[in-house]
């Protein structure tokens, strides 16, 4: 009696460790569900990305663009908000980073930018083609809209 009852423990065992095994073999074998409403046939989706620029310093400027040129080459879609000193960009001079090719470059692949009026104005400054003027309400928008932000 002990040895059958001591048989059908390991089989209950065995049998567990078994059920538990192939249970996770099948979770890691299946292929991801992107489905979604939006996607309703699965595709990969690419990455909606904006980037609000607040700073002038040449380098800081120039990596941001150039994070911006990258992801624009991974096909998704970056927008960016110059705000503050950022309004400035295109006027930087470094013999070090050329950050108006960066921005022509972004510009030129279907990259979105947008220049802060507000801040445009407090600098006696117009917008550009490369930089048009926009707002606050497009600030907003740029965050609503997009699944990442990044501050530079």
């Amino acid at each position: 009696m002990l040895y059958y009852h001591t048989m059908n423990t390991r089989k209950s065992y065995f049998s567990v460790i078994l059920f538990l095994f192939f249970s996770a073999i099948s979770l890691f074998a299946q292929e991801p569900n992107v489905k979604s409403q939006n996607n309703p046939k699965g595709l990969s989706n690419k990455t909606k990305i904006g980037i609000v620029l607040y700073s002038n310093d040449p380098e800081t400027v120039w990596n941001a663009f150039r994070l911006a040129n990258f992801s624009l080459n991974n096909g998704d879609s970056v927008s960016v908000f110059l705000l503050g000193k950022g309004v400035g960009a295109q006027d930087i001079k470094s013999k070090d980073f050329d950050v108006k090719d960066q921005m022509n470059t972004f510009s030129e692949n279907g990259g979105k930018i947008m220049a802060c009026g507000t801040c445009l104005r407090q600098r006696k400054t117009d917008g550009s083609k490369l930089c048009p003027v926009s707002s606050l309400s497009d600030l907003y928008e740029m965050i609503k809209t997009n699944d990442k932000i990044l501050n530079f």
